[in-house]
């Protein structure tokens, strides 16, 4: 089996974490597997020796230029699959499998992570029209497709999922000393790009009550974003400028996860949530909202509480209550590493895609069943 596999950004984020989880599952169970992405990207750069790298970077949706390049790539490779990884990618293949590009063209796969609904524009529903499978990171996701008009039968739930034994491998480090942290202080963690579906307003507003309650805990959100200056401003409103701590991007995410005592998911629309599986294998307990797939994740009351998005006075309360529970903390934290070990690996991510990709190879594509139609 040999799968074409394309993501567009340039940044590092958790989707293009589980392309090259993917893309390096798939060879090491004995596929063939090429990868096209941006060439100045961070998927390119960390892509493994010895892979098939395409880099070609689109200017928008509808660069015919890059379509057009995409598709001599197609007939030269000659895979039985094409999957896309983000909706750059699918418009990209899509736009590649019309103009043409071998007989029989090679099925086309998307993969969505988000759970947005699908744009109405022309455009946008003709390139949905040329998947002939959505690979949704969740069952949430799945659902949302459906009732965007997908055909239940073009749409498949494979749970995203981590190298656990990385996870667990990693090197600790010590949150208190790296950001200088009151060494007795409880640290509540989270780790997202700074945007407006993360959510991180609201766990700010969470982190001014709990701070009456537990007058040294410390929140550290890691991550990058368009909203920095808004959320330091709203830190500086509320006085929290020793409290809450904005430290950036990290390389080392998953020691810094390891130095939390809690994690804690603020979105208001998730598709899965990867980082709630990296913080469950390094055995911490979770507080998340009910947003998207995260109930499909955090099994509540065993794994972590579950709260409704923007409700900061019950994540408030819900993270009083881990972080003075020391034994429940740790009993969810155990039952978190547990659950992941069971439903959330690489492994089962990979075999069940690969599972996709068998049903598929060889059956007809959209632009060949268009085509065919037209000429009748």
């Amino acid at each position: 089996m040999f799968s074409l596999h394309i993501d567009t950004a340039r940044t590092w984020r958790g989707g293009q974490n589980q392309v090259l989880l993917t893309v390096n599952g798939l060879r090491e169970i004995g596929h063939r597997a090429a990868l096209v992405a941006h060439p100045d990207g961070e998927l390119r750069s960390r892509a493994a020796e010895g892979l098939d790298l395409i880099p070609i970077a689109p200017r928008s949706e509808m660069d015919l230029s890059a379509a057009w390049r995409l598709s001599r790539v197609v007939r030269r490779l000659r895979p039985d699959v094409v999957h896309a990884h983000d909706p750059h990618g699918v418009a990209m293949a899509s736009l590649a499998l019309s103009i043409g590009t071998s007989s029989p063209a090679p099925a086309l796969i998307a993969a969505r992570r988000v759970d947005f609904h699908l744009k109405g524009n022309s455009f946008s529903r003709w390139k949905h029209r040329q998947v002939d499978c959505f690979i949704a990171a969740s069952e949430a996701i799945r659902q949302m497709l459906v009732a965007d008009g997908v055909p239940a039968d073009h749409t498949v739930t494979v749970h995203e999922g981590i190298d656990v034994d990385h996870v667990v491998a990693a090197p600790a480090v010590n949150v208190h000393e790296a950001l200088w942290l009151p060494h007795h202080a409880p640290v509540v963690g989270n780790i997202a790009a700074l945007v407006p579906h993360k959510g991180q307003r609201h766990l700010v507003d969470a982190a001014h009550l709990v701070v009456q309650e537990v007058p040294d805990a410390r929140f550290v959100i890691l991550g990058e974003g368009e909203l920095r200056d808004q959320l330091e401003r709203q830190v500086r409103e509320y006085h929290l400028d020793k409290h809450v701590l904005l430290p950036g991007f990290r390389t080392d995410v998953l020691g810094c996860l390891k130095g939390f005592d809690l994690f804690v998911m603020s979105s208001v629309t998730e598709g899965l949530g990867t980082s709630l599986l990296d913080a469950m294998a390094c055995s911490k307990a979770i507080v998340a909202t009910r947003a998207g797939g995260v109930p499909e994740v955090v099994d509540e009351g065993r794994t972590g509480l579950l709260v409704a998005p923007r409700d900061h006075r019950t994540m408030a309360k819900a993270i009083v209550r881990l972080l003075s529970e020391e034994p429940l903390r740790r009993r969810m934290g155990e039952a978190g590493l547990a659950r992941v070990r069971e439903r959330f690996t690489v492994e089962r991510m990979v075999a069940e895609t690969a599972a996709v990709y068998e049903r598929l190879a060889g059956k007809p594509h959209a632009a060949d069943t268009a085509r065919l139609a037209a000429s009748d």
